[in-house]
């Protein structure tokens, strides 16, 4: 496995993010057509609609099934962070600090968390910049 860094970190699965989403959005257009059409012939318009209502779940399932997985993970992550600082400093992190700040903390090594904690506090760093400023990346192959 290629070592993770800021420009290789993020995760894709094709199958999920193309494939799933891209059979899902076409069949939700092709609903939206049958469904339109079927207004226009004025007939068949209870299949139009249940097959417009069964892709817009299908749809709602998939976007939830992705975001409430992230959240937990955000949770455990805020959790894994807070207790990482804590052991390092005797301290729990500054509440000043956002989820996603302390979500992009986690690629720090320990010898850059705690400076790197107080600049993003301090100096208000994005995502984006705190994840430019670790020298030493520590990776994270588990995020899904």
């Amino acid at each position: 496995m290629e070592d993770q860094n800021f420009k290789n970190h993020t995760r894709f699965v094709p199958l999920f993010h193309y494939v799933a989403f891209s059979a899902v959005l076409f069949s939700f257009v092709l609903s939206v057509i049958y469904f339109i059409k079927t207004i226009l012939n004025e007939s068949g318009r209870v299949h139009g609609l249940a097959a417009l209502a069964l892709c817009t779940a299908v749809i709602l399932a998939l976007w939830f099934t992705r975001s409430f997985a992230l959240k937990a993970q955000d949770r455990a992550i805020r959790a894994e962070e807070n207790l990482r600082y804590f052991a390092l400093t005797g301290n729990l992190l500054d509440t000043k600090l956002s989820l996603s700040q302390i979500v992009a903390l986690r690629f720090a090594p320990n010898n850059e968390f705690v400076d790197l904690a107080h600049r993003a506090v301090q100096e208000n760093l994005s995502v984006k910049e705190i994840k430019m400023a670790i020298k030493h990346w520590k990776a994270d192959y588990n995020r899904v």
